[in-house]
């Protein structure tokens, strides 16, 4: 009976399968030639703060010299090569889960950045990318003046500029 009872987190998992399954065959072997020709996304955390992106990226096996980090018009592209090392190579696998091959992550921003003002670090597997935002794109306080005597109870200054039009003509008439 447990069988036939239909769960979401049960059909999320089937799903995922046929998907796993779906892009397995069409996406080249991860083993011989095809893994320095596949692609793959690290995964990534964005987070945002007044005055900066915070963009971090796990990378392990790598080093800084394996990453390139570029910035063109707003848009940040992280990208390099995990290769497969001589052990891996060897014997018969029965499971591959690590992405080996190219990398690319792109990140394009809402708001205009700072390209002048970007630090980049890595450790422990991690890159972590500091995008410094524009000034002009800086959330900002502006001050609210209260009491300023210029609102009248006379009207909302449509009608009063109506009414001064409507003197201005009657003078030209005359």
């Amino acid at each position: 009976m447990n069988g036939l009872t239909r769960t979401p987190a049960r059909e999320l998992s089937l799903l995922r399968r046929e998907m796993d399954r779906l892009f397995n065959d069409f996406l080249p072997a991860r083993q011989g030639e095809g893994a320095s020709t596949s692609v793959w996304m690290p995964r990534a955390d964005l987070a945002e703060t007044d005055d900066a992106w915070l963009l971090s990226l796990d990378l392990p096996g790598l080093t800084a010299d394996d990453v390139e980090v570029t910035m063109e018009d707003d848009t940040l592209t992280v990208s390099g090569e995990r290769q497969a090392s001589r052990d891996q190579q060897e014997g018969r696998f029965h499971r591959i889960e690590r992405n080996y091959g190219r990398f690319f992550r792109t990140v394009q921003f809402a708001t205009p950045v700072d390209a002048d003002n970007i630090e980049a670090s890595f450790e422990d597997g991690v890159l972590t990318i500091r995008i410094a935002k524009a000034e002009a794109s800086k959330p900002r306080r502006i001050e609210v003046r209260g009491g300023t005597g210029r609102h009248t109870s006379e009207g909302d200054g449509h009608n009063a500029d109506a009414r001064q039009l409507e003197v201005n003509t009657a003078d030209s008439s005359s």
